[in-house]
């Protein structure tokens, strides 16, 4: 099977990554054109990967072995193996070469019931397998309106902090106001920062190295107003929906992330 390219040591600055989450969309052929386009992409010091439905780590692995850009899944069980019919576990995303695989993505919580404790869990499971998990956080827009931001990405993000501990270090984390994924609206790149902030200072307290996990912004973000967004502090690239989904736009993206 293949093997997906190591990923690159943080430098002091941290490394920018972007991850296209291609949702449930796509098909063998349209996603042979898009991937022939993004390799023919260069990246510079950009991370790039994308997150495909299960159903196409095969191919995807096929084609973009030996390129510089990783691949993942969208999401894993917490269970390494057992009687779990329909899904699918960390192991054996790893067997198809995956580097990155979303938890905890607000569509999983909302739509799933998926509880923080269970986000923690297979945010676990993917370290277990040598997977990097990208933990998503983020607030309603009714949330926002009640002053509770920090509440509840506090919330969310403190069930993974205590059941990881000191491998902390090991995950992503993506913070996507529900507010704005899909729906056109994005967050200003003040109101990104200060969020990122805050999870930046609550990942430190909680033992995080200092300053060297990434944070990725998610919701809306598109060609014309990723520079601004990537140009925050705080905000180490993006976790992208729709627009990862079109090849030039998401090389756009990727570009004004580095």
């Amino acid at each position: 099977m293949s093997t997906a390219p190591a990923a690159a040591p943080l430098a002091a600055h941290r490394r920018p990554l972007v991850v296209g989450n291609w949702k449930m969309n796509g098909s063998a052929a349209a996603n042979e054109v898009l991937l022939a386009a993004l390799k023919s992409a260069q990246y510079g010091e950009v991370e790039v990967s994308v997150c495909v439905p299960a159903l196409y780590l095969h191919d995807v692995s096929k084609a973009l072995h030996g390129s510089a850009i990783h691949w993942g899944a969208q999401d894993c069980s917490s269970h390494d193996a057992g009687a779990f019919t329909g899904e699918i576990s960390a192991g054996m995303l790893a067997e198809f070469g995956c580097c990155h695989v979303i938890v905890g993505h607000s569509e999983r919580r909302a739509m799933h019931g998926e509880a923080d404790r269970l986000v923690a869990e297979k945010a676990a499971a993917a370290l277990r397998h040598g997977l990097v998990p990208i933990v998503c956080v983020g607030e309603t827009l009714a949330e926002r309106e009640a002053g509770r931001t920090e509440a509840i990405v506090g919330r969310q993000l403190a069930a993974v902090t205590e059941l990881l501990g000191n491998r902390i270090d090991g995950v992503v984390v993506a913070y996507e106001p529900v507010w704005a994924i899909g729906t056109g609206k994005t967050a200003s790149p003040e109101q990104a920062q200060s969020v990122h902030a805050f999870l930046r200072a609550t990942l430190e307290r909680a033992g995080a190295a200092s300053g060297s996990l990434r944070i990725l912004y998610g919701g809306s973000v598109k060609a014309d107003n990723a520079a601004l967004l990537f140009a925050q502090p705080d905000i180490d690239g993006g976790l992208i929906g729709g627009a990862s989904l079109k090849a030039a736009e998401f090389i756009a993206i990727c570009s004004a992330a580095g």
